[in-house]
């Protein structure tokens, strides 16, 4: 083999080592450290055993319960926000904002409608996002409601899906990807390359267009690098104060004269649900951003 290959594509992240899919349809595993860096989406450079990675145009982090902060793909455009009965509150709500914040689409998936109580909820994220992102009503088990999701998809996106563990992510996958089966634990690769296990991430090509990272299951997303300014654009349900904007540039929407979001509240415009769970989450970005000025001081 030559020392040098073609610019490649991290399509499968194994902890130790990738698998890098590359522009002359060859495939080849690279060993990495196992905090590299490195995550499914990557465009690289391999010379030797040389791995490279080339400018990203977005990345999605996370922050876990711990505080620990987890890159969750690279180069994504779209952002697929799976939910279903019992889902924990608060999760969409961030996993909105930081999609937004990185300049991704977030779009809804209400999955499991095969089920009791679905309804319920279903009505209940049309009332609350309808306005604010895409929603699309699924069941991945019978395999219900996926072809205008599959339609989305197909227009050239390359997404990634969030969801609580046992929101059914890994059928819809499955779904979606009908020559996978994560179900059993293992991971196709990229274009049915062969198959792999103890696979951390993976990237799939759907057979009508579209490209789908598959990320472990979480129970949390806490916001990373969020300012308030982005927070107090980007939380949804206030897309309307964008029409009559705030005296002030860097409203908080707290307690502002002139804010914008503040009279839609007292309108009735905006519920006073949605206003508790921002201020709510307010309340946990600047605690972060005064903690970040603290250990900044501190060094």
């Amino acid at each position: 083999m030559s020392s040098f290959t073609p610019n490649g594509l991290i399509v499968a992240h194994h902890g130790i080592s990738v698998e890098v899919f590359f522009e002359n349809s060859q495939r080849r595993m690279v060993r990495v450290k196992r905090n590299s860096g490195h995550v499914v989406g990557d465009n690289v450079t391999v010379t030797g055993e040389v791995l490279k990675r080339l400018p990203r145009r977005t990345e999605l982090q996370r922050r876990d319960a711990r505080g620990g902060i987890h890159l969750v793909a690279a180069n994504l455009d779209v952002l697929g926000i799976v939910v279903a009965p019992q889902s924990p509150g608060g999760f969409i709500d961030r996993a909105i904002v930081a999609a937004r914040s990185a300049k991704l689409l977030p779009f809804l998936v209400v999955n499991k409608c095969d089920l009791d109580g679905t309804a319920e909820l279903l009505a209940e994220m049309n009332r609350v996002y309808g306005r604010s992102l895409p929603i699309f009503a699924i069941s991945a088990k019978k395999q219900s409601g996926l072809d205008r999701l599959v339609k989305f998809l197909s227009e050239g996106h390359r997404g990634a899906f969030v969801g609580t563990t046992g929101v059914g992510k890994s059928s819809l996958l499955n779904a979606l990807c009908p020559n996978i089966d994560l179900k059993v634990g293992s991971v196709s690769d990229y274009k049915s390359m062969g198959r792999h296990t103890t696979t951390v991430s993976t990237l799939h090509a759907l057979s009508g267009g579209g490209e789908l990272v598959d990320t472990p299951g979480f129970r949390d997303f806490g916001l990373v690098d969020i300012s308030i300014e982005e927070l107090a654009e980007f939380f949804p349900g206030f897309e309307d104060h964008q029409e009559a904007p705030c005296k002030f540039r860097n409203c908080r929407h707290h307690s502002e004269p002139g804010c914008a979001v503040l009279s839609l509240v007292e309108q009735g415009r905006i519920p006073l649900e949605r206003y508790d769970t921002y201020m709510e989450i307010l309340g946990e970005v600047e605690k972060l951003r005064a903690a970040a000025r603290s250990k900044e001081w501190k060094n």
